[in-house]
């Protein structure tokens, strides 16, 4: 286990949690929570929760398969750099239409995700809210985007995994403390920390053009081998 990847991963949820916060926040503030006790509202919202991360960890898998491919491929180094302006690029859309870009041919999947968050919210069954959060984590979100560009680099699909569920380690103090004192986290607030997630979004697309560059500087541009057979020996 790579503790770059563990630190990498969660220190992008610590940062993306303050999107979670402005994007998610009303949702995680909805959980009808309300009527249970404290230990059960503390089980209900640790459930919904540990549902998203469920779902970036599952992601991770994913991707970590493709990206396996990618680095079989011997394509890694050019996939990051791809990658990277393609998020710089998201970037500079988000920053001149306002909102996050989704890709339109999922739309059709995001409704049925949203039907069924609407599904679950109405009900009160324990196992519903990890459910409801397993859910939550298929939305579209600008930061679970650099998310998966970080993880398709990944050579393993351990890494990938594991650099997903960081991620969403990382997302979950903020999210926890806005289901359980969500009304501490006034509007204009929750506007402030969408304000600051572009920057953050900026840099990870520079750091992922810079490792596909092979500069050998640690951490930020290490030298990516490519993936090489294994020699035949006849003796």
């Amino acid at each position: 286990m790579s503790w770059e990847i563990i630190i990498a991963g969660f220190t992008l949820g610590a940062i993306g949690s303050l999107h979670c916060v402005g994007m998610c926040g009303p949702l995680a503030m909805a959980l009808p929570v309300q009527h249970f006790s404290q230990q059960k509202k503390l089980l209900a919202i640790s459930l919904y929760q540990v549902g998203r991360v469920f779902t970036y960890s599952l992601l991770g898998l994913v991707l970590g398969l493709a990206g396996r491919r990618i680095y079989l491929a011997g394509f890694q180094q050019w996939f990051s750099i791809i990658t990277g302006v393609l998020v710089v690029f998201l970037v500079a859309q988000y920053w001149v239409i306002g909102k996050n870009a989704r890709p339109g041919f999922l739309n059709g999947f995001y409704n049925k995700v949203q039907k069924a968050i609407v599904y679950f919210l109405r009900s009160n069954k324990m196992p519903n809210y990890f459910m409801l959060g397993a859910a939550n984590g298929l939305l579209p979100c600008g930061m679970v985007y650099v998310a998966i560009a970080g993880a398709l680099t990944s050579a393993t699909a351990i890494n990938s995994t594991i650099f997903m569920a960081a991620f969403g380690a990382g997302t979950l103090p903020a999210m926890m403390a806005t289901s359980y004192f969500g009304q501490l986290f006034k509007l204009s607030l929750r506007n402030h920390f969408k304000k600051a997630v572009p920057v953050f979004a900026t840099l990870i697309g520079i750091i992922l053009i810079l490792r596909g560059l092979n500069l050998g500087i640690p951490f930020i541009s290490p030298v990516l081998h490519h993936a090489t057979g294994n020699a035949i020996s006849c003796h």
